[in-house]
C-alpha cells in the first residue's frame, strides 16, 4: 500500500509510520519542514510540506507522489501540552479543524481520489457522560473538547461527500510509557507517590498504542467501516482502577490521590473539568461488530506490557 499520512511526528503517527515502513508499505508525509537526507526517516517514507495555519499545500507534489492507497490524518495541536489559554484553546480547535478542511478539499480535488480518509477524532466528543455507557449512536457531549471533536468531524464530512469512505477515529487514552497521559503519570506512580485523580470514580476509556496502531490498518484495510469509529478497548475501567493497574505494574503503592482542587488551581477549572475529571465509559461498538480483536482487552495485562515490555 502507498500511504498519506498527517501528523506524523507524534505518539501514534510515529508508531504508525514505523509499522507500515517494517510491512514494507510505501509512506508519504505531509510535514511543515520535508527532510532533505537528515533526521530520522525510515526507507520506503518521503515527504511533501504543508503549512495548514496559512492553508498552503503543495498540491501538485503531493498528487505526483499518488495514487495514495489511504489517507491517516491526525494532525493537531496537543490538547494537554499547555495551560488553556484563549489563544491556546484556539490553537486547538483551528489546528485540527484548518487542517482537516484543508487536506479534504486537496484530496477531493484529486485526478484520482484515495478511497479512504481515517480522520482522528477523540472519546471527548461525548463530554462528561459520567457512567453512562457510550456507542458511536451516543450524541455529542458538552464543552470545549466536545465541541472540538464536533467541528474536527464536521471538518471531514466533504470527504465522504466526495465519494471517499471516511473512518472518524475516536480515540481514548493511548496507553504507552513514550508519551500521552499515562506517560506523564510515570514519574509520580515510579516514586510511589502515584493514585487516583480527583474522585477516582471517572471513567477512562483507554487503549494500548500497539492496538491504536493495528485499529487504524483496520480501519484502512475494512471497507464496512466509515464513520464514527470508538478507538477504545472493551472494558472502559475508572480511574482509581487504572491507577492500581500502574501502582501494581510498577510495583508501587498507589494510594495517593490528587484533589480535584489541586487539579484546577494548576490546570484552571475549564481544563481540569473537561479534560481529566471528565468521565467516559465507551464501548467500540463498530470494532467488536466488524470481529476485530484486541490484543490487549484486560487493564492489568495492558498496562503490565506497557510499563513492562519484553
Amino acid at each position: 500500500m502507498h500511504i498519506l499520512i498527517t501528523g506524523s511526528s507524534g505518539l501514534i503517527g510515529t508508531a504508525l509510520v514505523d509499522a507500515l515502513a517494517a510491512a514494507s508499505h510505501r509512506v508519504t508525509r505531509l510535514v511543515r519542514s520535508p527532510s532533505t537526507g537528515g533526521g530520522r526517516r525510515p526507507r520506503g517514507v518521503s515527504d511533501v510540506a504543508w503549512d495548514p495555519a496559512n492553508s498552503s499545500i503543495d498540491a501538485a507534489g503531493l498528487e505526483a507522489e499518488g495514487p495514495f492507497d489511504g489517507v491517516i490524518h491526525l494532525a493537531g495541536a496537543g490538547v494537554g501540552d499547555k495551560r488553556w489559554s484563549p489563544d491556546r484553546k484556539r490553537l486547538i480547535m483551528d489546528s485540527r479543524t484548518q487542517s482537516t478542511s484543508l487536506l479534504v478539499s486537496t484530496l477531493a480535488g484529486f485526478a484520482v481520489p484515495p478511497p479512504v480518509l481515517v480522520s482522528a477524532s477523540a472519546v471527548g466528543f461525548y463530554g462528561d457522560a459520567a457512567d453512562t455507557v457510550l456507542t458511536e449512536a451516543s450524541p455529542a457531549g458538552t464543552g470545549f473538547l466536545a465541541d472540538v471533536c464536533v467541528a474536527w468531524e464536521r471538518a471531514a464530512a466533504p470527504a465522504a461527500d466526495a465519494g471517499i469512505r471516511t473512518v472518524l477515529l475516536r480515540t481514548g487514552i493511548v496507553l504507552s510509557a513514550s508519551g500521552g497521559a499515562l506517560a506523564k503519570q510515570l514519574p509520580l506512580f515510579r516514586l510511589g507517590v502515584g493514585g487516583k485523580i480527583g474522585s477516582g470514580r471517572q471513567y477512562r476509556s483507554w487503549i494500548t498504542l500497539d492496538d491504536e496502531v493495528r485499529v487504524i490498518l483496520r480501519c484502512l484495510e475494512d471497507g464496512a467501516l466509515s464513520g464514527p469509529v470508538n478507538a477504545t478497548a472493551p472494558h472502559p475501567a475508572t480511574d482509581a482502577q487504572l491507577a492500581k493497574a500502574m501502582g501494581a505494574a510498577l510495583h508501587r503503592p498507589s494510594f495517593l490521590a490528587v484533589p480535584s482542587f489541586a487539579l484546577k488551581v494548576a490546570l484552571g477549572t475549564e481544563m481540569a473539568s473537561d479534560m481529566v475529571l471528565s468521565s467516559q465509559r465507551v464501548r467500540p461498538g463498530a470494532l467488536l461488530a466488524a470481529g476485530f480483536t484486541f490484543t490487549h482487552s484486560d487493564l492489568d495485562e495492558a498496562v503490565r506490557s506497557v510499563l513492562q515490555p519484553k
